[in-house]
């Protein structure tokens, strides 16, 4: 009798990143299962390195995102590399407090009102590509949402490479201590964050930094840790995560040319193909937790301080929740995918970033009456365990 070779482990390895489906298909039955998260040498001090449970299930996926009394965020390594993520790794009531300041810049007619601005950024994007091959990574997908980000910040987006350095070695899998190119990145971060904030705080602008910056909770002002934890998830979450939403899109529709041309005819399948793309394809692949006390998840015991990792891209494949799940339809109910997670921590980003997404998508059907593959191959990003996107895409671009 064969053997499974697939083993809890290889959650860590770099073909796994590159290609996460077959490995969560093979272990899910086991779900939860436990591996090591952070080799010892990626944590300051530890002989050993950190285990946590694994949630390839869609129900347990799920069920953690809905009670975060149970499943909290708040975790240990918070702070460890860079200012502690303010709303990410907060639980109520503070997070709800946070939350709150920041709610009104997201809102989905927040996203509308910017949508005439962000079509001319996509337009003005594709106006300098070049046809034929090009690779889309660079050339699109970066800095759009990267100059979004930054205009609701009040940064330069003319900025976007520095801003992309910064985020990819904030998520980068490196071992801090021995990469000091990715500690200058983000001592870099925090400093100019700071200097950003201090001069709002000397002159205000309509922007997300000034309204942190004059913000009170409970009648004090944030401070300066605070200030920065807003403007560095704010910055990464609002970037990357779009980056690799547009590139699995992109790249996904190249291998679909008949699919290409019904969205040409038919625009209505717009906003399906991209949640059916969240879902296939979901740019977070796992989020983290700690068990706030003793629980018992399909079968298997979990200890008060156990940490876990929500494996959303296993759960959104999960073959009990969407039938066929590795193939590619728009038949779905798509109501209930945890692309953007669920519950409390349901993402703040997620109307501006289907917005975003729908915007170039349109922009690119307007332009390209065919998307094929370039002559290079593409290459996946295998650098953030986080994070399921692209390196390079290289596209064959021929406009009408």
């Amino acid at each position: 009798m064969p053997t499974n070779l697939s083993t809890p482990e290889q959650l860590m390895t770099k073909a796994m990143l590159a290609d996460p489906y077959p490995l969560y298909h093979a272990l899910r039955d086991e779900s939860p299962v436990r591996y090591t998260s952070l080799p010892a040498r990626s944590v300051a001090g530890a002989e050993t390195g950190l285990k946590s449970w694994g949630f390839l299930r869609y129900a347990d996926v799920y069920g953690a995102l809905r009670d975060h009394a149970t499943f909290s965020s708040q975790s240990s390594m918070a702070g460890q590399f860079g200012p502690p993520l303010v709303l990410l790794q907060d639980d109520p009531p503070r997070h709800t407090r946070f939350r709150r300041l920041v709610n009104q810049a997201f809102t989905f007619k927040r996203t509308e009102e910017l949508s005439p601005w962000i079509t001319q950024v996509a337009r003005d994007l594709l106006d300098v590509m070049p046809c034929g091959d090009v690779e889309v990574i660079e050339a699109y997908t970066v800095p759009l949402p990267v100059k979004v980000i930054a205009r609701l910040l009040g940064i330069p987006g003319e900025d976007y490479v520095t801003f992309k350095q910064w985020s990819d070695a904030f998520l980068s899998v490196k071992p801090m201590s021995n990469d000091e190119q990715r500690t200058t990145h983000l001592q870099d971060m925090v400093a100019y964050f700071g200097k950003i904030a201090a001069v709002r705080r000397e002159q205000g602008a309509p922007d997300l930094i000034t309204a942190l910056v004059e913000a009170e909770v409970e009648g004090e002002s944030l401070q300066e840790w605070e200030i920065l934890g807003f403007c560095i998830l704010l910055l990464i979450a609002g970037n990357e995560t779009t980056t690799s939403l547009l590139g699995n899109l992109l790249n996904l529709l190249a291998d679909r040319p008949e699919l290409w041309q019904q969205l040409r005819a038919d625009r209505s399948l717009v906003e399906p193909v991209i949640e059916e793309t969240l879902r296939f394809t979901s740019p977070v692949q796992r989020l983290f937790r700690v068990a706030a006390r003793d629980v018992e998840v399909s079968g298997q015991s979990i200890a008060q301080g156990d940490r876990i990792t929500l494996f959303y891209g296993a759960a959104n494949r999960d073959p009990a929740a969407f039938p066929e799940p590795d193939a590619f339809r728009l038949d779905r109910d798509l109501r209930h995918h945890v692309a953007f997670g669920s519950g409390i921590h349901y993402c703040l980003g997620a109307p501006l970033a289907r917005v975003e997404t729908k915007i170039t998508l349109n922009a690119f059907l307007d332009r390209f009456p065919v998307l094929t593959r370039g002559t290079a191959p593409a290459e996946r990003q295998t650098t953030s365990y986080i994070i399921f996107g692209f390196d390079r895409l290289p596209l064959a671009l021929k406009a009408a």
